[in-house]
């Protein structure tokens, strides 16, 4: 019997989708070319963090936390233990006082999303984070947001599918999409009354007309050095240089795991696709941090590793039908976002695929606002 839906890709999103669509009572298939969460969902932090890029990435966000946290409040010990779930919020610090005053503006814009912010003035973030240099002015704390291990995630996701009556098939790469469904790379087809594309960075490879890019970044672990790191530290500056497209850029990001040890971003390339490490962008993204926090220098560094995720022009994702296409969704290019929005974007797709009013609004994340994807 053919399912109702095809869903190409096994990372977070397309694991949440198959779980979106699969509690709806819609009969879904999750083809995955390897395992799940091996390709972006891999390289991500692992950050579940609202993001105000935009109003409506905010909201995306918002809703995205929001999925987590009541799939959090459902979930057994053991079950949040293998996602390695560290409930530690965030403090976007400001390095001095031109970036202090931007931190009560940003604060009451949170506040009118609906998400917890608060203030703490430069003597109040020395008492929540000691590693913090003396020299930062401030912060802003956003204490909903959290930390876990994503492709545990991805795989969280998969499961809460299957138990709803999805199926999951690893080891199945997609050579092509076809109007009824796909081919699979051995030749055999299948066919289904839609197709949703969650493929990451290999979604370009399936439709070639996509807007994505791969965008290559750099990530660092330490040895284990419990106490060190508190909550998770973002710089203010981090969206200025998330959302810069020209040049290699890093910014401040620090995460505590629970596992004792601390995660180190993060760095961003454009036309670089080769897997290797680059020494001196890895070393200027360890210099940044040090700036934030001097005694980092003290934890060795155990592990670098770079991967790559798909974005997109305006760096909001793709998510919706695609123009042109009957049966065919997308739900990619999230880039660093995925894991924290990868519920709200199964949202937004179980409300398209069976014509239901959807809470959001998706304009600004519909396939249809690139003339380029809307005209091939």
């Amino acid at each position: 019997m053919k399912p109702d839906v095809l869903i190409v890709g096994g990372g977070v999103v397309g694991a949440a989708c198959a779980r979106a669509l699969a509690e709806a009572g819609v009969s879904v298939t999750l083809l995955e070319a390897a395992g799940l969460g091996g390709v972006a969902t891999a390289a991500a932090m692992g950050h579940l963090v609202a993001l105000d890029g935009c109003t409506a990435e905010l909201e995306l966000c918002r809703r995205g936390l929001q999925h987590w946290k009541e799939l959090a409040a459902n979930m057994s010990p053991t079950v949040g233990a293998r996602l390695e779930l560290e409930p530690c919020g965030t403090l976007w610090v400001a390095s001095g006082e031109e970036e202090w005053a931007l931190v009560a503006p940003r604060c009451e814009a949170y506040r009118a999303a609906g998400i917890e912010a608060e203030l703490l003035d430069a003597r109040a973030l020395r008492g929540a984070e000691p590693c913090l240099s003396p020299r930062m002015a401030g912060a802003m704390r956003v204490p909903g947001d959290a930390v876990i291990y994503p492709p545990a995630g991805a795989r969280l996701m998969a499961d809460a599918a299957r138990e709803a009556g999805a199926c999951i098939q690893l080891d199945s790469p997609v050579a092509a999409l076809e109007s009824d469904g796909v081919r699979l790379a051995n030749g055999s087809r299948l066919s289904a009354g839609a197709v949703v594309l969650a493929a990451g960075c290999a979604s370009k490879t399936l439709l070639p007309s996509l807007p994505l890019v791969k965008r290559k970044g750099h990530l660092a672990i330490t040895d284990r050095a419990p106490g060190f790191l508190h909550h998770q530290l973002v710089e203010l500056g981090y969206l200025k240089s998330a959302h810069g497209s020209n040049g290699d850029s890093v910014a401040f990001n620090l995460q505590p795991r629970i596992t004792g040890q601390v995660l180190l971003g993060s760095s961003r390339q454009l036309g670089d696709e080769e897997i290797d490490l680059r020494p001196a962008l890895l070393a200027r993204m360890i210099r940044r941090a040090l700036d934030f926090v001097p005694d980092l220098a003290q934890l060795p560094v155990i592990r670098a590793w770079t991967g790559f995720r798909p974005t997109t022009p305006d760096k909001r994702p793709l998510i919706g039908p695609v123009p042109g296409r009957a049966g065919l969704f997308l739900a990619t290019g999230h880039e660093g976002l995925g894991i924290t929005t990868a519920p709200a974007t199964a949202e937004i797709l179980v409300s398209q695929i069976l014509s239901h009013p959807c809470p959001m609004d998706t304009a600004p994340f519909s396939p249809a606002r690139f003339p380029e994807l809307a005209h091939a």
